[in-house]
């Protein structure tokens, strides 16, 4: 296991890496952002994950969902996520569900985190609910054109965001995967124990010059 790590123990120790091991998070949304964060955390050394994704994977998808191959069409994208972090790292322990979030929520399993890798806020504004109820923070994420946002959410109120359910716009790989690699740090810093920005949202994209442009917000409590 120090041989497979040799690097993250580098970055931030054995001790935290070890810790890693009694850690346990829940990635709601296997799409995406979820399957750029089963390869950015499947390989970590967190000790135990759960997928959560009703959906299966369709041929358009495969462009921006980087664990997903064509033959995989027509497969629970949670189930090949499973399959991909396992062929990958054997120190981490998966378990998949093809459900809804509202299914998996009546199980009441208890992690550290919960990361959203969903594509809509009414699903988004469940999760806040849920976290909160379960006292568990989670981390926002959302994803679309050349622009994205992040937060990692303890205090912060979801009703900030005006709760619509609308049709994301077009989208290409490389900004899905900005977005969870960010979301991927912000995991990993908070589950072994470095500081991290709180109830801050950021947002991310390209101004219509082309300019990278990242901005930040208090949220409210």
């Amino acid at each position: 296991m120090k041989e497979y790590f040799k690097r993250q123990i580098q970055l931030w120790g054995e001790e935290a890496q070890e810790s890693l091991q009694e850690k346990s998070i829940a990635i709601i949304g296997s799409g995406g952002l979820g399957s750029s964060l089963a390869l950015a955390l499947g390989a970590s050394g967190i000790g135990k994950m759960y997928l959560v994704d009703f959906d299966a994977v369709s041929v358009h998808n495969i462009h921006r969902q980087i664990t997903f191959r064509i033959e995989d069409a027509g497969k629970n994208k949670a189930e090949v996520n499973r399959c991909v972090i396992e062929s990958r790292c054997p120190y981490v322990e998966v378990e998949s569900f093809a459900e809804d979030f509202d299914a998996f929520a009546k199980r009441g399993i208890q992690v550290d985190l919960i990361l959203d890798a969903t594509d809509n806020l009414p699903t988004r504004a469940k999760i806040d609910a849920y976290a909160k109820a379960m006292q568990t923070p989670w981390i926002y994420a959302s994803v679309e054109e050349f622009q994205g946002q992040v937060c990692f959410m303890e205090r912060a109120s979801f009703d900030a965001f005006k709760v619509t359910d609308r049709t994301p716009g077009g989208i290409a790989a490389p900004i899905v995967m900005l977005i969870a690699s960010i979301e991927a740090n912000l995991a990993l810093r908070y589950l072994v124990g470095l500081p991290i920005q709180k109830d801050t949202l950021h947002y991310l994209f390209f101004d219509e010059a082309g300019e990278f442009v990242v901005q930040k917000f208090a949220m409210p409590h």
